[in-house]
């Protein structure tokens, strides 16, 4: 990473720039006037659909960050057509992204009670903050005011969002480009500490890798063959997969990270301390992560006249 290279300081600054444009911009009242039930709404519909599917929790979570990182313009929910491609079938999110009929369910309340005033985007911004509540994990206030865009990126879907197959260099960059730090993307990559992956996506770590605990590669091997099998389920976190904690960074520790980028955040390299100190207790964590929210929440929002709201999340009015 050229970070002392007068134009990638530049870049920087820029980021810096877009952040505070945006943020002053948002507000966490947004809708009190406009659709003053709005938030319960959608804090209702998602303790229900976490309730109803625990994983749930981590797909509505991920579905906000895989949006982010394209914009927080909730282009990640439209659907092709047969003049429009989304970014639903890019490698990152396609047979991966779920959720969507829970946005859907949100949406269609919202509509109801208050048409045309509350964006998809922030639907999503919202449904994110209240899943990690509802699986135990931290909370945070969700600056409101994104609209919706009217157009999406697949090549930069395809290109942006961090793979699983990422070193520690790779993952240090993807989430530079984007204006994190090093220790914001290690709190944001314990947000798997929920969530499921498929076998595809970490059969090469279990099979051909070292740097792993041998009772959890049998164990996951197990669910997981060197053929076939590919859509196989496995927690990300084994320990407690369903709650949101700090159980992922200690499963680094004792190298059972599941993908190997997990694994990479304990490695020998710089980050290796910060995930022993998230190892050790979760509140530091918790506020990092939190923090890292509010800024993800920051990135590229259309605001004032930019974009509309969307009557339908999944289609351009």
């Amino acid at each position: 990473m050229a970070l002392y290279s007068h134009s990638s300081m530049f870049c920087f600054f820029a980021i810096l720039l877009i952040f505070g444009d945006a943020s002053a911009q948002l507000s966490p009242t947004y809708y009190a006037k406009t659709c003053p039930r709005a938030l319960s709404t959608i804090q209702t519909a998602v303790n229900n659909a976490v309730v109803k599917e625990h994983r749930m929790g981590a797909s509505l979570l991920r579905l906000h960050f895989h949006d982010c990182f394209q914009g927080c313009d909730a282009s990640v929910l439209l659907d092709d057509t047969s003049s429009f491609t989304g970014e639903k079938t890019a490698g990152p999110n396609v047979d991966s992204l779920r959720g969507f009929e829970v946005i859907d369910t949100i949406k269609t309340s919202l509509e109801s009670a208050c048409p045309g005033v509350v964006s998809c985007a922030d639907i999503l911004a919202v449904a994110a903050r209240d899943s990690v509540a509802a699986v135990t994990g931290p909370s945070w206030t969700v600056q409101l005011g994104r609209r919706d865009s009217t157009t999406a990126s697949l090549s930069a879907a395809n290109s942006d969002i961090p793979s699983p197959a990422m070193d520690l260099k790779d993952l240090i960059s993807s989430f530079s480009n984007k204006g994190f730090s090093t220790k914001e993307m290690v709190a944001l990559s314990g947000s798997h500490t929920i969530g499921q992956a498929r076998c595809l996506m970490f059969r090469g770590r279990i099979y051909n890798e070292t740097t792993i605990d041998s009772e959890f590669t049998k164990s996951t091997q197990s669910n997981c063959p060197i053929t076939g099998g590919d859509s196989n389920l496995s927690p990300i976190d084994a320990t407690s997969p369903v709650i949101f904690d700090n159980a992922y960074f200690k499963n680094l520790v004792n190298s059972k990270g599941l993908l190997h980028s997990d694994q990479q955040l304990f490695s020998g390299g710089s980050t290796d301390s910060q995930v022993t100190t998230y190892s050790s207790g979760f509140s530091t964590f918790f506020t990092d992560f939190a923090n890292a929210m509010v800024k993800m929440g920051n990135l590229s929002p259309l605001t004032g006249s930019n974009g509309e709201i969307r009557t339908n999340c999944r289609k351009i009015n």
